[in-house]
């Protein structure tokens, strides 16, 4: 939260900091030119207050007789391309829905820093970085190569997995895997093929264009291309070979005491994700 939001000046803000780390005898930010940056012991400290004011707030609720509303925020982040696509119309309905939660969604190609403390709720595509986290799937994907039609006919379509190094691969970069590794088989039967090619990006949109245009055979989610290989304008590559899951998590820190606010749009992204993914929930305008 910015000292703006906060509508204090960033001085203000620092004299703030400055009693309360002379009451703890802590450091609790370190102090910059125009920034105020959290310290670890900050960061433990932010996050273990904010659970106690979920608490405090809920307390209040029963005792208002208020317990079946849901106040308070939520900061959600999410991969840019799912973001964008799912979660943004998503978040939406939930806050339409309750209108004493605010949500703000941050959309990243970078990877999770759950250690950070960035983020209340993250909606990741794959296996969670970080084994401290609790999570609950929300949607069953898997990721699938594929290429546009005018692609196969020029190059041909590849027969074997070892088939791809000699393809023009267009590789997507995001968090920090090994972005040119590509992943088939299942976990008994585990198997990999390092791929080439000229064009790469962090943006799965633009990898997504660059298939469509003819330029190469991409490695992309289900969600993500269902509706071209659908439609024809992409065709799936190596189609008799299984690739692992890559499934849909709604991820949060391992954290005794989780806000209903929280609890209930998780199960609502559970409801309501996998209709979307498949194009059973999208609005016309969407379609």
């Amino acid at each position: 939260m910015s000292s703006r939001e906060l509508e204090c000046s960033l001085p203000v803000v620092s004299k703030r900091f400055s009693s309360l780390e002379r009451r703890l005898d802590a450091r609790l930010v370190h102090r910059g030119t125009r920034r105020l940056v959290l310290t670890s012991e900050g960061e433990l400290f932010a996050a273990r207050l904010e659970t106690i004011l979920d608490q405090v707030r809920e307390l209040e609720d029963v005792v208002t007789h208020r317990a079946g509303d849901l106040r308070g925020s939520i900061l959600v982040q999410a991969t840019l391309g799912l973001g964008r696509a799912h979660v943004a119309p998503l978040l939406g309905e939930f806050t339409a829905a309750q209108p004493e939660v605010s949500v703000q969604l941050r959309t990243s190609a970078l990877p999770l820093r759950p250690h950070r403390h960035e983020f209340d709720l993250a909606v990741h595509v794959g296996t969670p970085p970080d084994s401290s986290l609790r999570m609950r799937r929300l949607a069953k994907n898997r990721r699938v190569p594929c290429a546009a039609p005018s692609y196969v006919e020029q190059r041909g379509m590849p027969e074997r997995i070892e088939d791809l190094a000699g393809h023009d691969c267009i590789v997507l970069r995001e968090n920090d895997g090994d972005f040119a590794l590509w992943r088939f088989g299942d976990a008994r039967n585990p198997r990999q093929v390092r791929v080439r090619g000229r064009l790469s990006s962090n943006d799965g949109d633009v990898v997504t264009g660059w298939a469509l245009q003819g330029y190469g055979v991409i490695m992309r989610s289900e969600w993500q291309i269902r509706a071209h290989l659908e439609s024809g304008a992409l065709v799936r590559v190596l189609p008799d070979v299984p690739t692992p899951p890559a499934d849909i998590y709604a991820l949060r820190s391992d954290d005794v005491h989780v806000p209903r606010r929280i609890s209930k749009l998780i199960k609502y992204l559970a409801a309501r994700l996998p209709d979307r993914i498949a194009g059973l929930g999208l609005s016309r305008r969407e379609r």
